[in-house]
């Protein structure tokens, strides 16, 4: 297993409260141990409707509390809330990836995370989304300084989790957490489009709740 330093984290204006909306556990792994090894206070917020089916929701979500009470973490389980989000996205369900449906699904998630924020004293927000390489930063970034402008007092931390080792460690938690390992965005049009190019390239098609990473395929 390769050893890493990570970098001191001071999130915007030197506060140590931190609503860190989370993804998934793969995703959030490394920003979560990143932050406790910087001392910051931080509660997690799951909020993904977009994610589906039903199953697939629910591993991701127990994956995320198991690690967050192995770190005693908050997690703050918001509602599924799937029809607002397929109600949001009608009109977009053949948009590619990063595109404006990504761009709904960001804003959606991060306007419930910074009412949440505001309503319960966070002072900044982020988001573990960024870490992943399939994601646009920029856009990333645009809905949560969107998110959180209507609040005075709270800031979006515009972190970028992948540096400094952070997507080599990300992998390495998953690996020895032996989290389970999804293999598309999360929400339906994702899966569809997945599955259409495993078609077309002749690979599987994805078995929800059967990858895991292992810890045997450490280095």
């Amino acid at each position: 297993m390769t050893t890493f330093e990570r970098p001191e984290l001071t999130p915007p204006g030197g506060e140590k409260k931190v609503l860190l909306h989370s993804c998934c556990a793969p995703c959030s792994g490394e920003v979560m141990e990143a932050m406790l090894a910087s001392g910051i206070d931080y509660t997690i917020f799951f909020y993904n409707p977009n994610i589906h089916p039903d199953r697939e929701y629910l591993l991701r979500k127990d994956e995320n509390i198991r690690f967050a009470d192995q770190h005693g973490v908050p997690f703050v389980d918001a509602d599924y809330d799937k029809e607002n989000w397929f109600a949001r996205a009608k009109g977009m369900e053949w948009e590619p990836e990063r595109g404006i449906r990504c761009t709904m699904c960001f804003d959606m998630r991060f306007e419930r995370t910074a009412l949440y924020a505001h309503e319960h004293g966070f002072p900044v927000m982020t988001s573990s989304l960024g870490i992943s390489r399939w994601k646009d930063m920029n856009q990333i970034n645009g809905c949560g300084q969107r998110a959180v402008a209507p609040y005075q007092g709270l800031s979006y931390w515009e972190y970028n989790w992948r540096k400094g080792g952070g997507s080599n460690r990300m992998i390495e938690i998953s690996k020895r957490e032996e989290f389970y390992q999804q293999e598309y965005c999360g929400c339906v049009y994702s899966l569809r489009d997945t599955n259409r190019h495993r078609r077309e390239v002749g690979r599987p098609q994805i078995e929800i709740g059967k990858l895991y990473y292992k810890k045997d395929d450490l280095d």
